[in-house]
């Protein structure tokens, strides 16, 4: 909704410094495009700061600014700009209807920590309450709860996630706390007053009762969907006959053209993706495209530490590639004293359609499952993740190595000429636009060097 009414870019920093034309959001009006400089920076920061004021809870500020921002485009005849304005009113409007819990004159801003139990599973939710409307909650699922009371899990939950966080006045929570030695280290670390309090009746029992409701449903959700993953994985214990299968790490390699090649490694545990335990390997040293040499390279650097007695030890291992990934890996596994290890490659076929995924095992010939088999849907989804998290890295780090690379192999540009020109056009992008004249206007760069840049950069 704040994309909407705001229109804030969403993609990260490598794209936005490296795009030359708007990217379908703006087309579909979800973003004023600031990358290739469509809104003033000036324009856009006031959409920042209106979509923070929002976000504290400050709706009637944010209003009034874009009603005086509107009746100040119409007196000046921009109608195009007024309208928009008028429509971001609309849709804020909009927002404002859609708040399910908003409090009768009570403005505090308040935290509400709700946990429940289901089963052996337990949630936390968190509610924000800012200016007395719900702002948003999100549920939390801690890895290691086992064995603990329900306020030993709030106690925990709270001194970790407030960790170098901002602090509201007031925690709300479910379970009475007798100890008021957390709320004193809160209150010092946000230099005002916290209070951890069970409210007992009102506006704030009615928050903490949604939350607790919305604890109880996403113990419901998280249970029916592990309850799919347990299909999933009972039968792709069966496939490869590991009847103990639990753990599962995946390897791709990214790179375009060789460039900025980088190998990701995930890892599903517990019927669950561990975002907290993935890996990034940058690879250098080899022949730029050398997909063999760059899997080479990640596995034996992520195995050489369980050879060594460290790390969580994998009870299958996929390698996203064909026969030829998959001997490396085998090589890898021999040479490092590990041939226990189960290995599975993850080919896309000669059509190189989902569904239509190979499973090379070693020394057997490649079996294709069935589309709508659950064991497929389990190692594509590790597969998808595996990829996804490579080429995240890739794009990234091939962005900032283009930021650099182009003055960088230009001679007589050394680091501080760079940053002198960075600094002063704001960017490579910048640079690359700038003409010989406007080159020389920065300091350190005289008349001829302006005019080797800038037939470097053309």
């Amino acid at each position: 909704m704040l994309q909407k009414i705001f229109r804030i870019r969403t993609c990260e920093d490598s794209m936005f410094s490296n795009r030359t034309r708007p990217c379908l959001l703006h087309q579909i009006g979800r973003c004023t495009a600031p990358c290739v400089n469509l809104i003033s920076a000036e324009d856009y920061q006031a959409d920042i700061r209106n979509a923070v004021l929002l976000l504290n809870g400050r709706h009637q500020e944010v209003e009034q600014k874009l009603r005086d921002a509107m009746e100040q485009a119409a007196e000046a005849q921009h109608y195009e700009q007024a309208a928009v304005l008028r429509d971001q009113m609309r849709d804020l409007h909009v927002v404002q209807q859609k708040q399910f819990v908003e409090s009768t004159g009570n403005t505090t801003d308040a935290d509400i920590i709700a946990v429940m139990q289901l089963d052996d599973a337990v949630c936390v939710n968190l509610a924000m309450m800012r200016g007395g409307r719900h702002l948003g909650d999100k549920s939390f699922f801690p890895d290691h709860a086992d064995g603990l009371s329900l306020y030993e899990v709030v106690e925990a939950f709270i001194a970790q996630h407030y960790l170098n966080r901002s602090v509201p006045s007031i925690l709300l929570v479910n379970v009475e706390f007798e100890d008021a030695t957390l709320a004193q280290i809160l209150s010092e670390q946000a230099n005002h007053a916290v209070r951890i309090t069970l409210p007992g009746s009102g506006d704030r029992k009615q928050w903490l009762s949604m939350a607790e409701k919305n604890a109880l449903l996403a113990l419901q959700q998280r249970k029916m969907q592990q309850g799919g993953q347990q299909l999933r994985l009972d039968m792709l214990r069966e496939f490869v006959g590991l009847p103990e299968l639990n753990r599962i790490e995946c390897f791709d390699i990214s790179h375009t053209m060789g460039e900025a090649t980088q190998a990701s490694c995930v890892v599903y545990e517990n019927l669950d993706m561990r975002a907290a335990q993935y890996r990034r390997y940058n690879i250098s040293g080899i022949t730029p495209g050398d997909d063999y040499a760059a899997m080479r390279q990640a596995l034996t650097r992520r195995y050489e530490k369980l050879a060594n007695g460290e790390g969580a030890r994998p009870d299958l291992i996929l390698i996203d590639g064909g026969l030829g990934q998959l001997h490396i890996a085998m090589e890898v596994m021999a040479e490092l004293g590990l041939n226990d290890l189960a290995l599975v490659g993850v080919a896309k076929g000669v059509e190189r359609k989902v569904g239509m995924e190979q499973l090379i095992f070693p020394d057997k010939e490649a079996i294709r499952l069935a589309s709508d088999n659950p064991a497929l849907h389990l190692i594509q989804q590790v597969r998808d993740e595996a990829h996804r998290f490579a080429i995240t890295g890739h794009r990234a780090k091939r962005g900032k190595a283009r930021m650099v690379s182009s003055l960088a192999e230009i001679s007589g540009v050394g680091d501080k000429r760079r940053r002198n020109l960075l600094t002063h056009f704001g960017g490579l992008r910048e640079v690359q636009q700038a003409s010989v004249e406007q080159l020389c206007q920065v300091d350190g760069i005289s008349l001829a060097l302006a005019e080797k840049i800038y037939q470097q950069l053309h």
